[in-house]
C-alpha cells in the first residue's frame, strides 16, 4: 500500500505533469529549462545519495525504519502541496520545493524498501517485490486518472495549465497522505534495536557500521557489483521518468491531456510488468530476468529515438512500462537476496544510494546534450541507450548463488 501510495508523486510531479510545466510555464521554455528541471532533481538526489547510507544504518541500530518513514512521509506530502504555489516568476521557490520534496520521497523509497526482507522469504522476494511495484503503478494510475477528470473540466471552462496544475499537486498531495495510513496503522516494525560499539554516539555508531561495510566489502562483491550495474542501468531509467512528457511535448508537440492519458496507459502496462515478470523472476533467475528487461530498455530508447509522429512514440511508451515495472521489481528483490539478515536497512541505504547516483548522472546526462545540442531531444534520447548496455556488461559478471551464500554466512 505504501508502494501505492508515493507513486501518484513519481508519476504526476516527476513523470507526467509538472516536470512539462516547470519547463513550459516556470521557466518559461528558456534554452536551459530542462536542464534546470534535470539539475533541482540532481542536488535533491545528491542529499538522498549523502544520507542514505546513515539514515539506514541508524534505523538498523534503532529499529526506527517505521518512524522515520513517517517523517519522510509527512514532508513529502507537505512540499507537494506546497508545489501549488508556484508557476510563472517563481523559479526559485518551485526548485527549492522540488529539492525538498524530492529528497523526502527518496529517504521513504529506502525506507520503505527495506521492509521487503522482512515480509517475505528468499525465494519469494521476487513475487512479493513485484507485488508493490505492480500495486504503485496501479496508484501512479489512480493519482494520474483524477488529475486527468480534474484537467478535463478546467479545460472545458477556459482555464490554462498555470490555474489546473496547480490543483493536480493537491489532488497528488492528498492522495500520498490518504493512501500511506494503511502503512502506519497495520505494518508492524520487526526488527530490534541493537547494541551501539563500546564507547560509541548513535551517530559514530553508524558510521561504525558503515566503516565495517566497507572493511568487509569482498564478501559481498557480487552486491557490490550490483550496484554499480544499478548505477548504470538506473541511470537510464531515471532519465525516461524525468524526460518522458518533456520529450513528448517538445519533439512531438502533445498536449498536457494527451501526455497524462499516455502516461495512464502506460501505468497498466508496468503494473502489468512488475507482475508477470515478478513471478517469472522466481522461476527464471533474477540475472536472466533483469538482462531481458534490459534488451527491452534499448529497445525502446532506439523505437522513442526513432519516433517522429504519435504513433511509434506509443509504442516506445509502452515498451518502457513494461520494462520498467518489472527492471524495478527485479533489482529490489536482488538486492534484499544478496543482503545480510542484519544489515537489510543499511544495504537497502546502498541500493538508493545507487539508484540516486544514477538519478544524477542520467539526467543531468541528457539535459546538458540537449543544452549543447541547442535542444536536440533526439540526439539526448539516442545517448541514453549507452546506460542500458553498460548496465548489460555488468550484469553479465554476477554470480547470484556466490552472492547469497555470503549474505547467509554473514
Amino acid at each position: 500500500m505504501y508502494d501505492f501510495a508515493n507513486s501518484g508523486y513519481t508519476t504526476v510531479v516527476i513523470t507526467a505533469v509538472y516536470n512539462a510545466y516547470f519547463v513550459g510555464m516556470v521557466a518559461g521554455k528558456a534554452p536551459w529549462a530542462t536542464f534546470a528541471w534535470t539539475a533541482a532533481l540532481a542536488v535533491s538526489y545528491a542529499l538522498v545519495l549523502l544520507t542514505a547510507p546513515l539514515v539506514g544504518a541508524y534505523a538498523d541500530l534503532r529499529a526506527a525504519k517505521r518512524r522515520l518513514l513517517a517523517v519522510s512521509t509527512v514532508g513529502c506530502v507537505v512540499f507537494t502541496a506546497a508545489l501549488a504555489l508556484t508557476g510563472p516568476g517563481t523559479l526559485a521557490l518551485a526548485i527549492a520545493l522540488i529539492i525538498a520534496s524530492n529528497f523526502c520521497f527518496g529517504t521513504g523509497e529506502n525506507l520503505v524498501a527495506a521492509f521487503l526482507p522482512e515480509l517475505a522469504d528468499g525465494e519469494a522476494l521476487g513475487k512479493v517485490s513485484g507485488w508493490g511495484w505492480s500495486l504503485g503503478y496501479l496508484g501512479g494510475l489512480v493519482a494520474l486518472g483524477l488529475c486527468l477528470v480534474y484537467v478535463g473540466w478546467a479545460e472545458a471552462r477556459g482555464q490554462g495549465a498555470a490555474e489546473f496544475v496547480p490543483v493536480t499537486m493537491l489532488i497528488t498531495a492528498a492522495l500520498f497522505a490518504a493512501a500511506s495510513l494503511p502503512t502506519f496503522l497495520i505494518l508492524r516494525e520487526r526488527a530490534r534495536p541493537q547494541p551501539l560499539p563500546p564507547g560509541a554516539g548513535l551517530v559514530a555508531g553508524a558510521f561504525a557500521r558503515l566503516a565495517a561495510t566497507v572493511r568487509h566489502a569482498r564478501r559481498y562483491r557480487d552486491l557490490a557489483r550490483f550496484l554499480v550495474c544499478i548505477v548504470f542501468y538506473q541511470a537510464g531509467i531515471q532519465t525516461v521518468v524525468v524526460i518522458a512528457a518533456i520529450y513528448a511535448q517538445a519533439t512531438l508537440e502533445f498536449t498536457t491531456k494527451q501526455t497524462i492519458a499516455m502516461i495512464l496507459v502506460v501505468n497498466v502496462t508496468a503494473a502489468a510488468g512488475a507482475f508477470v515478470f515478478g513471478h517469472v523472476q522466481d522461476r527464471l533467475g533474477h540475472i536472466r530476468t533483469l538482462a531481458a528487461t534490459l534488451v527491452l530498455w534499448i529497445a525502446t530508447a532506439l523505437v522513442a529515438w526513432a519516433a517522429t509522429g504519435p504513433g511509434l512514440f506509443w509504442v516506445a511508451a509502452n515498451m518502457a512500462g513494461c520494462a520498467l515495472g518489472a527492471s524495478q521489481s527485479a533489482g529490489r528483490a536482488l538486492v534484499g537476496y544478496l543482503s545480510p539478515e542484519d544489515r537489510r536497512a543499511e544495504f537497502f541505504g546502498l541500493w538508493g544510494l545507487a539508484v540516486k547516483l544514477s538519478a544524477i548522472l542520467g539526467p543531468v546526462t541528457y539535459g546538458a546534450i540537449s543544452w549543447a545540442t541547442a535542444g536536440n531531444h533526439r540526439v539526448a534520447m539516442l545517448a541514453t541507450s549507452g546506460f542500458f548496455i553498460v548496465g548489460l556488461l555488468l550484469l553479465a559478471g554476477i554470480d547470484v548463488a556466490r552472492g547469497r551464500r555470503a549474505a547467509t554466512a554473514a
